[in-house]
């Protein structure tokens, strides 16, 4: 029995394998030089493009139970004391953030210059007009694109996008990306770009961008309660400034007057005077607090890495695209080539 499963299990021969392929040295003369060729063809038409990372930390509320918390985090499970602080948009949202059209469109108007100093315009009109395509991309574009839309600039409105906003909006999306470790709360901005001084240039401003919504959301309230308290406290400002006049005044004009009905109009001057400079130093003194409040609720964000300019291309990789169809043609060669061999191959 074990001598007929031993007959069935058949074995290659490397050394007819590699006679065979020997004898078909011309074949893969031609296969591997034309797939050399085509490969060189694509990859060369790629346009190369460079990556600019950025890195920051936020401010994070601490956990009530640090040990608990530490587990948790472990787990990829967020037990900070955001939610529980009122605050809505935590570290693990930023990217959704980022995201978004409001944000995608607020880096439209971005001021970029390329690093030969040929492109001197606004990231919208880069990505529109000086965007390097492969040829068989700039022959479907210029057979499918419409011509209908002029260079008009048009008002840019995140509620309403034209299709050519849309268009560039995503393509930003795909440029810009935003990575946040759950552990550590490490904010990872990624840009890449054909040129490296525009891809430097829309990391720190996507950074900043990040940054001002963030600090304009968690400031809002107290941004809001510190300007109600600046209205009652320049109202009450106003009232104290003509009671102190009036009293002056009534003061100045009866100094020697004795009657007890003037004194008793003096006293109550006063007395309405020092009630409205109560009320303005206690407004004050909550405008203050206000301010200070304001300056609590600005978060504070730690920058691990800065936006650099790139000096070397982060792709494509040309010589292991290339590698990598070459051996794809010897190994579809040989399997082609060796198809008609079974018998000779394996005993």
């Amino acid at each position: 029995m074990e001598e007929t499963k031993r007959q069935t299990v058949k074995q290659i021969s490397v050394v007819n394998t590699y006679k065979i392929l020997v004898q078909h040295k011309k074949t893969f003369a031609i296969t591997l030089p034309i797939a050399f060729v085509l490969a060189c063809v694509i990859i060369f038409s790629i346009p190369r493009y460079y990556s600019c990372t950025v890195k920051l930390v936020p401010e994070v509320s601490s956990s009530p139970s640090s040990s608990l918390g530490a587990l948790a985090s472990s787990f990829g499970i967020d037990m900070n004391g955001d939610f529980k602080n009122g605050d809505a948009i935590s570290p693990e949202l930023y990217p959704d953030l980022m995201s978004s059209v409001d944000f995608r469109s607020g880096l439209f108007p971005i001021h970029v210059k390329s690093k030969d100093g040929a492109i001197d315009t606004s990231y919208y009109e880069y990505l529109l007009h000086q965007q390097k395509k492969p040829w068989w991309a700039t022959m479907l574009s210029a057979v499918f694109s419409s011509k209908d839309d002029s260079n008009q600039q048009v008002k840019i409105n995140p509620f309403i996008l034209n299709k050519e906003q849309d268009e560039i909006a995503n393509l930003i999306g795909k440029k810009v990306t935003c990575v946040v470790d759950k552990k550590t709360y490490v904010i990872s901005i990624i840009v890449e770009d054909q040129d490296p001084l525009i891809c430097a240039t829309i990391a720190d401003s996507a950074k900043q961008h990040l940054q001002a919504f963030i600090t304009e959301y968690r400031t809002t309230k107290a941004r809001n309660d510190m300007e109600y308290y600046k209205t009652l406290t320049a109202e009450a400002k106003a009232d104290y400034e003509k009671a102190r006049q009036r009293y002056g005044s009534y003061s100045d004009a009866n100094m020697d007057i004795v009657l007890e009905s003037y004194r008793a109009k003096r006293d109550d001057l006063e007395n309405d005077m020092q009630l409205k400079f109560n009320t303005y130093s206690t407004l004050n003194t909550q405008l203050q607090t206000a301010k200070a409040r304001v300056q609590e609720k600005t978060p504070a964000f730690t920058t691990l890495q800065s936006a650099t300019v790139p000096i070397r291309p982060a792709g494509p990789k040309r010589v292991i695209f290339v590698g990598v169809v070459l051996l794809l043609t010897f190994i579809g060669t040989s399997l082609w080539v060796l198809r008609k061999h079974t018998t000779e191959i394996f005993f």
